[in-house]
């Protein structure tokens, strides 16, 4: 295939890995650039991988053939040409940016020494290599605060915890995973975590990173109170990486623009995942990432119906310990590792209720399960499920569904209740 023709795709994280392998399945094979020396893999099971449940291996992607690594430093659109860092350019036909997200660094005090890098100690949690260099310095017995409270910070706390870390999650907002579970779902996600010893302060701002000999030693709060550490986990959220194309000329507002066939303001230029904005909104999760790949790989295969309508993303997590025979590498001293059993969270559309929605609630407290379902003109419209997944694969389907909901609410009320298999 030759540059006039051929696809090629920047970015081999999960949408873009998964567009390049469809592709190929459909005869249009791709050419994939990636910058991490790593083979591709499943970035949300980092939080498994420092856990200790898995092996770096175990999250590979099965990697398309024709994949390149490289650092693209620029696009020279009217070319057709990529710019890379360290060797020639790379000619395409149809390009597509798979870019994803870069970590949100907060602007605290002493976050960067002189030459901008993080001190010793301060990791951010966005790539395996974060992954592999934070498990390496999670020694049982070491102290640990977490900055940010949302469902990586959560994941993070709850996976050093499970290498026998003293853990702190400082989170600014008034609860836990504020934009995903509601008051009392994030209080079930707050006492789990304190029961595995892990301290958990909310509406906690830090701002100040205090470092002894170039690594840190402690962070200071809002409120002027210090709390001695040895690791800093960075975990306040993630922004669209857009540099690539904003520098090309192409519509950049907080993400790439792109249509329903998923194309920029340049039609020879597609974008997918978390660099891309679509009809006004940047998902940031993995179920829509997949789906506006598939949807790209119809249309760039000669399907000029296919269309991304966007999705209604079910946000699933799962908070594990090691699994057995983990390769933790733990030393014997220090607090024992914990092995508590998880914690199973889900959530889809909205999570609290507006004026005139039915709210459907059921609670046990001694299994630690909570349920609720908000219901707007017979519709489901979102709900929230904590401890017991058995029913969510049913709810989310009627979630999916177009047809109102029977007005007995018997049926809701049997989804509800459900204990079976998703």
């Amino acid at each position: 295939m030759t540059s006039d023709t051929r696809v090629v795709v920047i970015g081999a994280g999960l949408a873009g890995t998964r567009l390049a392998r469809r592709l190929g399945e459909l005869g249009t094979p791709a050419l994939l650039v990636g910058e991490e020396a790593h083979p591709p893999y499943n970035r949300v099971l980092l939080a498994d991988v420092l856990a200790g449940r898995y092996g770096p291996e175990v999250i590979t992607l099965p990697s398309p053939g024709d994949l390149v690594r490289a650092r693209i430093t620029g696009i020279d659109r009217a070319a057709r040409l990529l710019h890379r860092a360290g060797g020639p350019p790379i000619g395409y036909g149809t390009l597509v940016l798979a870019t994803g997200s870069n970590p949100v660094l907060p602007p605290l005090h002493g976050l960067r020494g002189d030459d901008g890098r993080l001190p010793g100690g301060v990791h951010a949690f966005r790539t395996l290599d974060d992954c592999l260099d934070l498990a390496g310095a999670a020694r049982p017995g070491a102290r640990a605060v977490v900055v940010g409270g949302g469902l990586l910070g959560v994941s993070a706390a709850r996976a050093l915890a499970a290498r026998g870390v003293r853990v702190v999650l400082a989170q600014q907002a008034e609860r836990l995973m504020e934009r995903r579970l509601d008051p009392d779902a994030s209080a079930l996600v707050r006492r789990h975590l304190t029961d595995l010893g892990i301290e958990v302060h909310t509406e906690c701002r830090v701002r100040d990173v205090r470092r002894a000999g170039g690594a840190v030693r402690a962070v200071e709060l809002a409120d002027g109170y210090v709390l001695d550490t040895d690791l800093v986990v960075l975990a306040c959220g993630v922004r669209p990486r857009t540099g690539l194309a904003e520098r090309a000329g192409l519509a950049v507002r907080e993400g790439v623009l792109v249509d329903d066939r998923l194309r920029t303001s340049d039609p020879r230029v597609h974008a997918i995942g978390d660099c891309a904005r679509h009809a006004g909104t940047l998902y940031g999760l993995a179920a829509p990432a997949l789906e506006q790949a598939d949807v790209l790989a119809q249309f760039l295969a000669g399907d000029t119906g296919a269309r991304y309508t966007g999705t209604r993303s079910l946000t699933r997590l799962t908070l594990s310990g090691p699994g057995p025979g983990s390769p933790l590498g733990l030393a014997s001293s220090g607090p024992t590792p914990l092995d508590a059993g998880p914690l199973d969270l889900a959530a889809f559309g909205r999570a609290e209720a507006r004026p005139g929605d039915d709210v459907v609630r059921l609670t046990d407290a001694t299994r630690g399960t909570y349920r609720k379902l908000l219901v707007r003109h017979d519709r489901l419209v979102g709900g929230v499920l904590v401890g017991d997944l058995g029913a969510v694969g049913a709810l989310a389907r009627a979630w999916e569904g177009t047809e109102p909901l029977p007005a007995d609410g018997g049926p809701l009320l049997h989804l509800l209740t459900l204990d079976g298999g998703s």
